[in-house]
């Protein structure tokens, strides 16, 4: 083991740690980008997320600074916008560093389908890419966008909004998770099901914990057993615990 920190490989490249500092090395181990910088994070959309004496930027495959160390606080870029933080308010840049959302949000997420997740004092609600308020911030909590549909909080309950901000499923779960295709796992009495895009549990409400769906497979727990379900509900049969 050669490197102090190792983050997964991102567009062909890998942020480590060498001594103090932290550069990029390629699928051979090679260093494409010497250790320079303070923190460096994973490549997205060409760029990726360094750090200089406290400020943050933006480097390319390359190693140049495309975006000056001059941000107090910097995201990767998702759908050529990046969450930046200046003068203690987040707003969103270009991939050329122009602060095309202004800096007004006390916080902000990446976008997701169009839309970014904003926060003004309590309450969160979503901008569009030109930065208008696209639907505004009136819930307690709000999720990024998945498969059409986004996660809210209202006054302690889960729901789910369309990207209008209309709720196509009224906020009635004790916990709810991001869409995966037709399914979502929620959370009532205590235990965790799955609904469909209607509204419907169509995976009863049976178990300790419940994963997204992947590949048709969901990971769900009863007691201190593992096992999988299908999209129809029934449990996967063949293996044998050992």
């Amino acid at each position: 083991m050669q490197f102090r920190q190792a983050k997964p490989f991102s567009e062909g490249l890998a942020a480590v740690q060498g001594g103090n500092k932290y550069g990029y090395i390629n699928s051979h181990g090679e260093w494409l980008i010497e250790p320079q910088f303070d923190l460096a994070e994973n490549f997205s959309e060409g760029l990726a997320v360094v750090k200089l004496q406290d400020q943050y930027g933006y480097v390319d495959a390359t190693g140049s600074l495309v975006i000056m160390p001059q941000l107090r606080d910097a995201w990767s870029f998702s759908e050529a916008l990046a969450v930046a933080k200046s003068g203690g308010q987040y707003g969103y840049l270009n991939p050329a560093g122009e602060m095309v959302i202004e800096p007004q949000f006390d916080g902000a997420f990446s976008f997701s389908e169009g839309l970014g997740r904003v926060r003004q004092g309590n309450r969160w609600g979503y901008v569009n890419g030109a930065g208008a308020i696209a639907i505004a911030p009136e819930f307690d909590f709000a999720a990024d966008f998945s498969g059409g549909y986004a996660v809210v909080l209202v006054e302690g309950k889960w729901g789910y909004i369309d990207a209008t901000g209309k709720l196509v499923i009224e906020p009635q779960f004790d916990y709810a998770a991001d869409f995966s295709g037709d399914r979502a796992a929620v959370q009532q009495g205590g235990r965790y099901g799955y609904i469909n895009k209607a509204g419907e549990l169509v995976i009863a409400a049976s178990f300790t914990s419940a994963g997204n769906f992947s590949d048709g497979l969901a990971r769900v727990q009863t007691g201190d057993r593992w096992g999988y379900v299908n999209l129809a509900g029934s449990l996967l049969t063949g293996a044998t615990a050992r």
